[in-house]
């Protein structure tokens, strides 16, 4: 299987190093900068306490030819239209995408583009980032990739995908209902993102305050029903997983998207809060939270675009 995987940042150079330290075909489609760092450095991979470093073959989008069984796709939701260009090169009449953006708005956009079947469910659970020196780095214990098929005829590849993972120390997995457990991380990852960007605080800051845990609750509550209302009820593992989460004193947790925030950069408003949102109206959900939450990630993106955030 000859694997493409788009970027070698903080999530595609995570798994692409760990598909290439088993032996698999990778190949990462890079800008000239990236390329040749990889090309004099190797791909350097820190997790846990453990580094490692692998050859890495690159590709440049000029470069690209239409060969690759799968391509694994991790950009920003707000990347998307660029991503597609430098990847539809690659794109031959059997060729899947593996998407593991944040949300779900991407695979409309994905399937009108390729076609839905050539178009796979994706998410993972990791924190990556790629160091100025070239290093990526796994920051928190999980680093989770799951992918299935989302109509019969994508079951072959999507378990071939599976024996491509086999031996590698990533925990992977092949789901046999990936748009639910899609539903499911957008459920918790809006509340997670409406609550901590909106408080500008850790879930146990928020927990700490009067109101906090209501607050947590009632946000979590109307994602839940959106999913459920869209077909798609959240298990009650997941569930008991997330009202965990949400509910632990003094839990650093933040959303990625606080991040991004708070270093003044691009937020994925649009893919996952105002998501969300637009569901929710559609539904007649209680959507005062997401509301709020909304209002302010796009109050944040109009002072960023006209340059008004502090230095």
């Amino acid at each position: 299987m000859k694997i493409l995987i788009l970027g070698a940042g903080g999530t595609g150079g995570y798994f692409g190093g760990r598909l290439i330290e088993a032996g698999r075909d990778v190949t990462f489609l890079v800008r000239e900068k990236r390329a040749a760092q990889l090309a004099s450095l190797g791909l350097i991979v820190e997790h846990k306490g453990e580094r490692f470093t692998v050859p890495a073959k690159t590709v440049l989008a000029s470069k690209v030819q239409p060969k690759y069984d799968v391509v694994l796709l991790s950009c920003k939701a707000y990347d998307l239209d660029e991503s597609i260009a430098a990847i539809r090169p690659a794109m031959h009449e059997r060729t899947v995408i593996v998407p593991l953006l944040n949300g779900m708005t991407h695979l409309l956009q994905l399937d009108a583009e390729f076609g839905p079947e050539r178009v796979l469910g994706g998410l993972c659970q990791i924190a990556g980032t790629l160091t100025p020196d070239g290093v990526v780095r796994s920051m928190m214990d999980a680093h989770l990739i799951v992918w299935g098929a989302r109509e019969p005829s994508q079951q072959g590849i999507a378990q071939q995908l599976g024996r491509a993972f086999e031996g590698t120390t990533a925990d992977w997995r092949v789901s046999d209902n990936i748009v639910g457990e899609m539903w499911e991380k957008v459920a918790f990852l809006c509340t997670l993102a409406s609550m901590t960007c909106l408080m500008r605080a850790s879930v146990g800051d928020i927990l700490a305050t009067p109101d906090g845990s209501a607050m947590l609750k009632r946000a979590f509550e109307a994602n839940a029903l959106i999913a459920a209302k869209s077909g798609h009820p959240i298990s009650d593992a997941f569930r008991a997983r997330a009202e965990k989460v949400l509910s632990t004193a003094g839990a650093p947790l933040t959303a990625s998207m606080l991040r991004d925030l708070e270093s003044g950069g691009r937020v994925e408003a649009d893919h996952i809060v105002g998501f969300m949102l637009g569901k929710a109206r559609g539904l007649s959900i209680d959507d005062a939270m997401l509301s709020i939450a909304y209002t302010h990630l796009r109050a944040y993106e109009n002072r960023r675009a006209r340059g008004a955030l502090p230095a």
